[in-house]
């Protein structure tokens, strides 16, 4: 797998649409990208993520526009594609009675792995994913986080040049989560195209670049510190006593760029931080409202996401802002 013509296009979709009845799923969606990306797609549920990995998957036709994978085109050469790519949903169809290298040497029968490759091929895998001491145990008995690393290992079994991922770290621990992103990196190494759907904002700021997608379209598609700087302002973190009440009287302040609630803390975006803090310190006082921990913190992609997100619904809704904006923050 080379890591030579970074810069080269392998997916590319133009006015990509796919319809379900009434709901529009993706909506005119737009895209490139270039070989060995690590390529993020962010969003709320029911965002379109799930359907834009089918649909360049080729596991699923567009209602109307194109996309292309390595040239061919996905309803017209999908299996084609097929050979090239490595697809792992949200629940991976392991065997759970079959044993480790068993559900390996299964899906090397599936993609016609050669049985003069295969053995070798099965021994680095499981070194790879760090499964080699379990090869023998049943999938079933795995802890989660071991049978997303045997669903990528089964993934990769033909060696595809671009590898789909959807939400591929949910529900596991922390740990498990750092170890299979540690795994991905190690595949961007090799020059493997990775597209991935992640619910986790620590994972999105890992991406090469990042594609925020709401409602079925993409609202935003740049590398993460570039859509950190979308941030309005800078950010003043503190701890109300009363989260629920200052949150209100600060949103009516016209000072106050936005306001955005993360637990028991409140994110306040303002122009200038030091008049921002004499600001907020005075409109808490005056409400009776005890504050603590107060400063300035550096924007998050998560931030920088809600905010987007909040943009856009003001844009297009403006009459159902209030009620909205609560359901973003929380």
């Amino acid at each position: 797998m080379s890591s030579n013509n970074r810069n080269e296009v392998v997916i590319e979709t133009r006015a990509l649409r796919r319809v379900f009845g009434k709901t529009v799923a993706v909506d005119s969606l737009d895209l490139t990208i270039h070989k060995g990306e690590i390529f993020g797609l962010v969003g709320p549920d029911g965002a379109g993520k799930t359907t834009t990995l089918r649909l360049l998957a080729a596991i699923m036709d567009p209602t109307s526009g194109s996309a292309s994978v390595l040239g061919f085109d996905t309803v017209r050469q999908a299996e084609a594609i097929k050979e090239h790519i490595g697809y792992m949903a949200q629940i991976f169809s392991l065997y759970r009675d079959l044993s480790v290298a068993e559900n390996l040497n299964f899906f090397a029968d599936v993609f016609g792995i050669p049985r003069r490759v295969r053995a070798e091929r099965i021994n680095r895998l499981l070194d790879f994913a760090r499964l080699k001491e379990f090869r023998k145990r049943r999938a079933g008995q795995l802890s989660g986080g071991m049978q997303k690393k045997l669903g990528l290992a089964c993934t990769l079994i033909h060696e595809p040049e671009i590898l789909y991922l959807d939400e591929p770290t949910t529900g596991v621990d922390p740990v498990s989560r750092r170890e299979f992103w540690d795994i991905l990196a190690a595949l961007h190494v090799r020059g493997v195209t990775i597209v991935v759907s992640t619910p986790y904002m620590d994972e999105a700021e890992r991406c090469s670049r990042v594609g925020l997608m709401y409602e079925g379209r993409l609202i935003e598609c740049a590398a993460p510190a570039e859509i950190r700087r979308h941030v309005p302002g800078q950010v003043i973190q503190f701890r109300p006593a009363d989260r629920i009440r200052a949150r209100a009287i600060l949103r009516a302040e016209p000072a106050i760029r936005e306001v955005q609630s993360y637990g028991e803390l409140l994110h306040v975006f303002v122009d200038d931080v030091e008049q921002g803090q004499a600001l907020i310190r005075q409109m808490m006082a005056q409400a009776g409202i005890g504050i603590s921990g107060m400063r300035q913190v550096e924007p998050r992609m998560e931030e920088a996401f809600v905010s987007l997100i909040r943009q856009r619904m003001e844009a297009v809704e403006p009459e159902s802002i209030l009620m909205r904006r609560e359901a973003v923050s929380e």
